[in-house]
């Protein structure tokens, strides 16, 4: 179906002021260590600031990580409102078939309702084990695992937690998370293409793999704000959203850094608690902030791992911009502000054009690993460059005997293609950037398009090797063809978040 756009208004419109937007543009742009791929702010219920720092753009789905949580989250509050499950159930009581193999007592206890806020009773992450001891039906591996406390009474961040949830969704309602949301929630919110990844079970993961525009989140982040209820249709259960946004396991402490002020705040149902209001999140910096006090939302793709510093950037700058009452006066600066974030742009990586008498010896050459192997990327054995016709030059990898291939215009920004790579049935879409540091030494740095993920790549013509280095490390061992959204029958192991 076609999405109907958000309304949109001026930011001093609905009390925003657009000089505290620019501080924290600003504040983000200058960080060393946050590269922002998008944001969305959202007053009133208004759309007043947006933008994509290119070559990311807004239709692109982005890998949203564990902020597919709050997404399963909310698919098993629809399957509760029909009927289909019980919060209060054994979890092994949707397994019939786990019965006899489940004799951990604590296991058997174990409620949805405690995986649905990470409160199983295991003090750390049994991702790993829970697939390495049936990888054929994780739920079984993880009920295996036994909890060291009794479910509902300690906090861990556990990926088989969402994972179980999830299944149990797809189990009782016969379809997949996409499947099942696409009428109940992604088609009423004028959510468009969304794609999940799954397991070799088939299904969807539920913890992590979501992949949808920065777009998607703020719908979804808005239906929270308003009590579940969308343009007068109330989409969520009543008090749904007053469950999911109520902390339901302390987690002070819990993930192991004294300074992670806004994840001690305790955690509801695949939702975090913030300083201000609740939010979803998800590794690298994809954000759904939910600001109950300033009847606000922000969605934001990043790729940092400085999600505290970030989230501490919207609190100093965001926050003061939200005023009680409409600004007036401040056409100039909302013109001002609009017209940067249509102009937002990731710096291109460093480098110029070759030295013209060096053009030769760069076009064709090929390099074999540095060291042997690239320990960023060990699967690379291989990288070639070379010249086109129009004054281009392509960089081609080789991973596990296949090409994949990137075009750049040296010192010219970002050249983004969507070109198959010889043997993937779908195209990975990527963009490149970069040059010569020297006659010596070219650096290429190739985003993914899809996901927030970054390689570098240097070529020495000295000793003929490279050396590719990732800037932001995808969580999962995906080869390159993979890092994009799965459109195809794109299956894996697990994946944290």
């Amino acid at each position: 179906m076609t999405a109907h756009p958000l309304p949109t208004a001026d930011p001093a419109a609905q009390g925003v002021d657009a000089s505290g937007v620019h501080a924290f543009l600003d504040a983000l742009e200058a960080a060393p260590d946050i590269e922002p791929h998008s944001l969305m702010i959202l007053r009133h219920g208004h759309l007043v600031a947006a933008g994509w720092w290119a070559p990311y753009t807004a239709r692109r789905p982005h890998l949203l990580y564990s902020l597919s949580k709050s997404f399963t989250a909310t698919a098993a509050a629809l399957a509760e409102a029909e009927g289909l499950l019980d919060f209060d159930a054994p979890v092994l009581s949707y397994f019939p078939e786990f019965e006899g193999d489940i004799t951990d007592p604590r296991s058997r206890a174990m409620l949805v309702r405690h995986v649905a806020s990470m409160a199983s009773g295991h003090e750390s992450e049994t991702v790993d084990a829970a697939y390495g001891t049936d990888p054929a039906e994780p739920v079984r591996g993880f009920l295996l695992q036994p909890p060291q406390r009794d479910p509902g009474t300690v906090f861990a961040y556990n990926q088989p937690c969402t994972y179980a949830l999830g299944a149990i969704v797809q189990r009782v309602t016969g379809q997949t998370l996409t499947d099942y949301l696409r009428p109940r929630l992604f088609d009423p919110l004028g959510i468009g293409e969304t794609l999940w990844q799954r397991d070799r079970t088939g299904r969807e993961i539920g913890f992590s793999g979501l992949h949808a525009a920065t777009d998607a989140v703020a719908r979804l982040g808005q239906l929270y704000l308003d009590d579940g209820v969308w343009r007068g249709e109330r989409l969520l259960p009543e008090g749904w959203v007053a469950r999911a946004s109520h902390p339901h396991i302390p987690t002070a402490g819990a993930m192991g850094e004294r300074d992670r002020q806004d994840w001690d705040r305790g955690y509801g149902h695949q939702f975090w608690m913030s300083r201000h209001g609740f939010r979803g999140d998800g590794a690298y910096g994809q954000f759904c902030l939910v600001l109950p006090e300033h009847d606000a939302v922000i969605a934001a793709t990043t790729a940092t791992e400085r999600m505290q510093e970030y989230l501490g950037l919207v609190w100093r700058h965001l926050l003061p911009a939200f005023r009680p009452a409409r600004l007036t006066g401040r056409q100039a600066a909302d013109t001002a502000l609009r017209e940067r974030l249509e102009r937002l742009a990731l710096p291109p990586a460093d480098g110029g054009p070759v030295p013209p008498e060096r053009a030769g010896d760069w076009s064709g050459a090929a390099f074999t690993p540095e060291g042997g192997g690239c320990d960023d990327q060990p699967k690379l054995t291989a990288a070639e460059v070379t010249a086109d016709a129009d004054g281009g030059w392509t960089l081609t990898l080789t991973e596990d005997g296949e090409r994949f291939d990137a075009r750049f215009l040296a010192g010219q920004g970002w050249t983004t293609t969507e070109r198959p790579v010889p043997t993937a049935e779908r195209p990975v879409p990527t963009a490149a950037s970069g040059g010569w540091a020297d006659d010596g030494t070219l650096a290429v740095d190739l985003v993914f398009l899809e996901t927030p993920h970054r390689l570098r790549v240097t070529c020495s013509l000295t000793g003929r090797t490279f050396r590719a280095r990732w800037l932001t490390r995808p969580l999962h061992e995906w080869p390159l063809r993979k890092l994009r959204a799965p459109r195809g029958s794109v299956r894996g192991g697990p994946e944290r978040s």
